[in-house]
């Protein structure tokens, strides 16, 4: 059966953008190589990321979106979007293997007078190369001729219950301006506002600096978290204080370290790395250490060894109220306790089970009881779930890595 639409990709990415397009009215089709995910959709069941609860998945099933790993489905489409994963490599540039495949998976099946837009994460000139000479290679066709090719970066704050798809911009940058116009029309039926860009080059870009603006703002609170307990300063204070300011300044907020799927990129193949987004990333890769640091000492000022204490460690998610684990500065904090010797459990009400080392970590049922029990216990994450107020009363020690309690009622980072 024809659609209106495929989405290839059907990760945290591609899942909101199908959402987003069949409440819209768009026939739509999700199509990943990994049958799992499929199967798992087709069930009405939500993802492991949590992206989409389970309610939202069946609500999109009864509007008419299939999931599929059938590529014979990609050729009766009119709009492609490749949501493809773009992990970074061993040389901390953008592995684009998966968008690789999706293209070449598209290009066997591609018409003519079909749109492609890519919203993955890549390095500027990706779409105008790589994906590019795929698409033709593959199907005989001709980018801006035979079909419309264009770029569009993904800016989905999962989670976000203020900024949802229809209110965020989308910017976008066609190899052609027919292109730019026909993935503008696309767009258009899905978000308030779109943003065109003079090409897919700046709109890659935009993505870089997007993510990269975050990190290196983060990793600059994050230093001002360590300097600020070392000079006797309340941070959390400076910081609400700052944010007053109407114009030149921004709030970011320390934390224990920067999850999430969007990876800073501070080289981009054979150009000159960013150096001041790589220094971001060695303060935000130190946290996890920063925080142990924390807890042993805090435990030794109470009397107690790192060794054989218990060690409670809430909200393992790296983000609040969602299950998604990505980047989690969880698991290397976990490991470095146990290596001093610590005993840790969790508690989270999104995460049902966790291994770190291939062990499963006890899993607390009751908080308040585990708090009690814990010698130290390390909020994460701050879920909308956990009273801190009656959580600070319960906990013989506690460390607060987010700052969400209330002043005074615990250690904060």
């Amino acid at each position: 059966m024809p659609a209106d639409l495929a989405v290839i990709g059907l990760g945290h990415h591609g899942l909101p953008l199908a959402q987003a397009a069949t409440a819209a009215g768009i026939d739509t089709i999700g199509y990943d190589t990994d049958p799992r995910p499929v199967a798992e959709l087709a069930a009405g069941r939500s993802p492991v990321d949590g992206s989409l609860t389970a309610p939202e998945i069946r609500r999109m099933l009864a509007g008419g979106f299939r999931p599929t790993t059938n590529t014979a489905e990609l050729g009766r489409v009119r709009t492609a979007v490749l949501c493809a994963p773009t992990p970074l490599g061993p040389d901390r540039t953008l592995d684009l293997t998966a968008v690789t495949d999706a293209a070449r998976a598209l290009a066997t099946r591609l018409r003519p007078h079909t749109t492609v837009l890519l919203e993955s994460p890549v390095p500027p000139g990706t779409t105008e190369g790589l994906l590019r000479e795929v698409l033709e290679a593959g199907s005989g066709l001709r980018a801006g001729r035979d079909f419309h090719l264009a770029y569009s970066p993904g800016r989905l704050d999962p989670g976000n219950r203020t900024h949802g798809f229809a209110g965020t911009p989308k910017v976008i940058g066609g190899l052609t301006p027919a292109c730019t116009e026909s993935a503008a029309a696309f767009y258009g039926r899905l978000t308030d506002k779109v943003v065109r860009a003079r090409g897919p080059r700046e709109a890659e870009t935009v993505k870089l600096l997007e993510t990269n603006f975050r990190h290196v703002n983060i990793a600059l609170v994050n230093e001002m978290a360590v300097l600020c307990h070392e000079l006797g300063v309340d941070l959390w204070d400076v910081i609400r204080c700052a944010e007053t300011k109407p114009f030149g300044f921004q709030a970011f907020r320390p934390g224990p370290g920067v999850g999430g799927h969007g990876a800073p990129v501070d080289t981009i193949g054979a150009h000159r790395p960013l150096r001041l987004v790589e220094l971001a990333g060695q303060v935000n890769e130190r946290m996890p250490q920063y925080v142990v640091q924390r807890a042993a000492t805090l435990l030794n000022e109470h009397g107690k060894s790192a060794r054989g204490a218990r060690v409670l460690l809430l909200g393992i998610t790296y983000k609040p109220d969602l299950p998604d684990r990505q980047g989690s500065p969880a698991d290397e904090i976990a490991r470095r306790l146990m290596d001093l010797g610590a005993a840790v459990s969790y508690h989270d009400p999104h995460v049902p089970d966790w291994r770190v080392r291939e062990l499963p970590v006890p899993r607390a049922d009751s908080l308040y009881e585990a708090a009690a029990h814990a010698d130290l216990t390390v909020l994460l994450q701050h879920h909308r779930t956990y009273d801190l107020q009656g959580l600070s009363v319960k906990a013989q020690l506690l460390l607060d890595t987010r700052g969400a309690t209330p002043g005074g009622a615990a250690h904060r980072l």
